[in-house]
């Protein structure tokens, strides 16, 4: 029988956990409640599932959908706002275009700009070098590396990054077939290997080969004699080939899960976790109560048979 997989997000003062095809958001009020809410996973449709290499940026574009509703329920739940309406469809569509907007902003047009820069004075090669695709790449990391430092000082911040530890520490005890319980649960550690921050890395290092294998390419069919018109059609160009690269580092993460046990994916994931020591906190007992909570509720609608 093939391993089953459960996934999870932090979220505010919460965690929402996914398996199968339904989802649960475990929120603590502010009275100390645990409130739970379980429905079916949001989804594009399972046609899609099936193509390798390029399913990872439909799973992409769910989790962005699933994962903003969640957010906006929690803060609500959090912070006792009335209930009111979910999400519409355009306030949802809304969110992801601007989220999106801001990391092409910070991750694709400022790391190209700051590339651009360089090779002005003399640091760095052309579109068509590979210098140029790994300078892009060191500023793309060091934006984000800074991006999240400045929001981790964010006190509710931190507090995400709390629930996000006991996400990881509960999804490893389900793994392991352990009772969830808190002793059994707090042994683990808070880094797990498929997680979203190792999976954004990825985007990143595949991102550099891509660049430089497939954008010189272009520009050579192409031939734009003009220079801004020429970087102009590169970020385009760099912002459509994110569709095959988030599909390839969904199946490295993908892997990763399979394999986690073999050195290689062990020295492959060294990197995600490594970040995962600022994107997760150790958490309390408290807060991996609430994560057992929404796990507990997406096995219940995932039928799950222990």
């Amino acid at each position: 029988m093939a391993k089953e997989f459960v996934g999870g997000q932090a979220v505010m003062e919460g965690v929402m956990m996914r398996f199968r095809d339904w989802l649960s958001i475990a929120v603590r009020t502010p009275k100390g409640n645990i409130v739970v809410k379980t429905h079916k996973w949001w989804t594009l449709g399972k046609r899609w599932q099936k193509l390798k290499f390029i399913r990872g940026f439909f799973v992409l574009l769910e989790t962005l959908v699933n994962g903003i509703k969640a957010l906006n329920y929690s803060a609500k739940v959090a912070f006792e706002e009335e209930s009111g309406e979910e999400l519409s469809a355009g306030a949802i569509l809304l969110s992801m275009s601007l989220a999106i907007g801001f990391a092409v902003l910070l991750f694709v047009i400022l790391p190209h700009l700051l590339s651009f820069l360089l090779n002005k004075i003399g640091m760095a090669g052309n579109l068509h070098s590979l210098s140029f695709h790994l300078w892009d790449g060191l500023f793309k990391l060091i934006l984000f590396l800074g991006y999240i430092l400045a929001i981790s000082l964010i006190p509710d911040i931190k507090r995400v990054f709390e629930y996000h530890g006991a996400e990881h520490k509960t999804i490893y005890a389900f793994e392991n077939s352990l009772e969830l319980t808190y002793d059994n649960i707090k042994q683990f550690s808070r880094l797990h290997p498929r997680c979203g921050t190792s999976f954004l890395l990825f985007v990143l290092a595949i991102s550099v080969f891509i660049f430089a294998l497939i954008i010189p390419i272009f520009l050579n069919l192409f031939n734009f004699q003009n220079t801004w018109l020429r970087h102009l059609f590169t970020l385009i160009l760099k912002i459509i080939l994110m569709i095959p690269i988030s599909g390839i580092a969904y199946e490295v993460i993908k892997l990763a899960g399979q394999k986690e046990h073999t050195w290689w994916c062990k020295v492959l994931c060294l990197p995600g976790l490594f970040f995962q020591f600022i994107t997760t906190k150790e958490p309390d007992a408290k807060q991996i109560e609430v994560a057992v909570a929404a796990l507990k509720g997406a096995l219940e609608k995932g039928n799950y048979a222990s």
